[in-house]
């Protein structure tokens, strides 16, 4: 290919109960990155567009750049010439994912101008490179599925083993953003540093009634086990009317409602797009209230990910 535009797909880490082990993708909002061959040696990011200035167009400092730098580097193909153009199409701190986005469309992209000589999941620790170059953090519930698609369980970071869980067909999500930023250092640092056993032992519980109910197509072992006591009574201050907006979608149908990643996103999984739909539209409601305006996304589990979405062949 002389030139190849990606699309990877914005999450939901922690899923509630699997802090910094789980997270799905979802169909949009999402990033956009475009690679093309270059005549000039290296790479160079030549357009950042939906960032209001915030990202450094230096391929050493931004999220996608160093993926794709750390790629190249690992392939002996540093010196290929490639100029890449970052399309951001989700807001900075909103919980969804945006820097994991960027950095899976970035190598993704440059593996594919290149022939694709990486799998998806060869890929991983690239990727992973990139969004841990934004917030110092390496964990894998926005990259992997990001990267892979569906819903990723994460069985070590630090090793990077991940699986991907089965999705039930009637599976869906409704993801609110309300117009606030959290950085995810903030999130991080009112978070307690020890826990109790028996907070421990629900949560260990709680993950894993989630996964035997995605194994299971189980909605009613899903919805006992969206639940987390550890992050969200801590985090759900930095979000306004959170519990209002809890009780609103579980009133209208939702398994389960909690906190997207760091926040403010919100999120809620349903058995089916109907009650998806009416969720959504009930969280929404009580941000809109406040007021407070939102960005409402209803999808199915995304279990694609990142996918080249056109191609310019190479001249002959």
């Amino acid at each position: 290919m002389s030139a190849v535009t990606v699309f990877a797909p914005a999450t939901v880490a922690n899923v509630a109960c699997g802090y910094d082990v789980l997270g799905f993708a979802i169909d949009a909002p999402g990033d956009y990155v475009v690679v093309r061959h270059s005549d000039q040696s290296g790479l160079r990011i030549t357009a950042i567009t939906g960032d209001e200035g915030k990202l450094p167009s230096e391929p050493a400092k931004n999220t996608a750049g160093v993926a794709a730098l750390d790629l190249l580097n690992h392939l002996g193909k540093s010196d290929l010439g490639i100029e890449m153009e970052i399309h951001k199409r989700m807001p900075f701190g909103s919980g969804l994912g945006s820097s994991a986005a960027s950095a899976v469309a970035g190598a993704f992209a440059v593996n594919a101008l290149i022939g694709s000589p990486l799998s998806k999941k060869q890929l991983l620790p690239f990727a992973m490179t990139g969004e841990a170059s934004a917030d110092g953090a390496w964990h894998a519930d926005n990259v992997g599925p990001s990267l892979l698609g569906g819903i990723v369980f994460v069985r070590d970071n630090a090793e990077l083993d991940v699986a991907k869980l089965p999705v039930p067909d009637n599976l869906w999500s409704a993801v609110v953003h309300p117009d606030i930023e959290i950085l995810t250092k903030v999130a991080r640092e009112i978070l307690p540093k020890e826990i109790s056993l028996s907070d421990a032992t629900t949560q260990i519980g709680n993950l894993g009634g989630l996964i035997c109910g995605l194994i299971q197509s189980d909605y009613g072992m899903i919805s006992r086990s969206i639940h987390d006591v550890i992050a969200e009574p801590r985090r759900q201050k930095l979000i306004p009317e959170f519990y209002e907006a809890k009780r609103a979608a579980m009133a209208a149908g939702a398994l389960g409602f909690s906190i997207s990643g760091a926040g403010p996103s919100v999120f809620a999984l349903c058995e089916g797009k109907e009650v998806a739909e009416k969720a959504g539209a009930a969280i929404s409601k009580v941000f809109s209230a406040i007021p407070l305006s939102n960005q409402l996304h209803i999808s199915p589990i995304n279990t694609e990910g990142v996918r080249v979405v056109a191609e310019v062949p190479a001249l002959s």
